[in-house]
């Protein structure tokens, strides 16, 4: 279950990525998503209900770095039968750029049967450098910190996934490449993200018309094959992802749209 739960923050990470440009802040134009929003979803390996993830912009916005941010989280646990066997409840938060949709922190607390791990990372967008320190889980005090090198205008996992919803993929054609970059931990991601086409998708809500997407995946030991992956955003004007499904060695696993409240627009669902 934890290997489930880890693959669906694996295939968000996909959005967390920069394009190249100058190091000085680009405001994007954002007509997409705004404070109080909140999605809810249902983590699914095959037929099975294993799980559920939500992501929430609070409703205040917070000065970092003399900067208004966003406050976002994104949460992730196991339920029903699963949490008996193991239980997961992991939180994945940033203080994102409300212009350029830039991390300036983030932070994650992850707590996955016995395994606890508790990380911030505060983001130094002119040096291209971020600090890590994990929590000491015997002083219950942050250890020394780490430093690394970053892309410029990074974004981390969170910050990529608001980011994605800022691109107007009604301008891209069927088989459409965008070539992007991204980091996370010690280790920098070249990536390309092929523009499937059109596609309608059946959830809960009802039947929400989709842009699809299929990163291409790099070598690895989780996911089976380059195009193992395809993510759902909604073709409206919120582009919230809907679906995202994953072929692994181990089955097949993702996530679905179960519930939606305050978006900044009306979301488009078929009759």
């Amino acid at each position: 279950m934890k290997s489930l739960l880890k693959s669906v923050a694996l295939i968000l990470l996909l959005s967390a990525f920069t394009m190249p440009g100058d190091s000085e802040f680009v405001t994007l134009k954002n007509t997409s998503f705004g404070k109080g929003e909140v999605l809810t979803y249902r983590v699914n390996f095959g037929f099975f209900t294993v799980g559920k993830a939500s992501t929430v912009i609070d409703n205040k916005v917070f000065m970092m770095n003399g900067r208004p941010s966003y406050k976002v989280d994104a949460f992730g646990e196991t339920s029903g039968m699963v949490s008996w066997v193991t239980k997961v409840n992991d939180q994945w938060g940033a203080y994102i750029d409300t212009a350029a949709l830039v991390t300036h922190v983030s932070y994650r607390k992850i707590r996955e049967g016995n395994y606890r791990k508790d990380e911030m990372v505060t983001y130094d967008h002119e040096k291209n450098q971020a600090e890590v320190k994990v929590l000491d889980k015997k002083t219950n005090i942050y250890g020394d910190p780490k430093y690394y090198q970053t892309p410029e205008n990074v974004r981390d996992m969170v910050a990529g996934f608001l980011y994605m919803r800022v691109i107007d993929f009604n301008k891209h054609k069927k088989g459409d490449t965008v070539s992007i970059s991204g980091f996370f931990e010690d280790t920098a991601y070249n990536l390309k993200i092929i523009y499937a086409g059109k596609d309608k998708v059946n959830t809960k809500i009802g039947k929400i018309p989709c842009h699809k997407l299929v990163p291409v995946m790099p070598d690895n030991k989780l996911f089976d094959g380059e195009n193992s992956v395809t993510c759902w955003i909604s073709d409206d004007g919120n582009r919230i992802p809907v679906k995202i499904q994953a072929k692994m060695f181990i089955g097949s696993t993702g996530i679905e749209l179960t519930g939606i409240r305050g978006l900044r627009n009306q979301l488009r669902v078929l009759q």
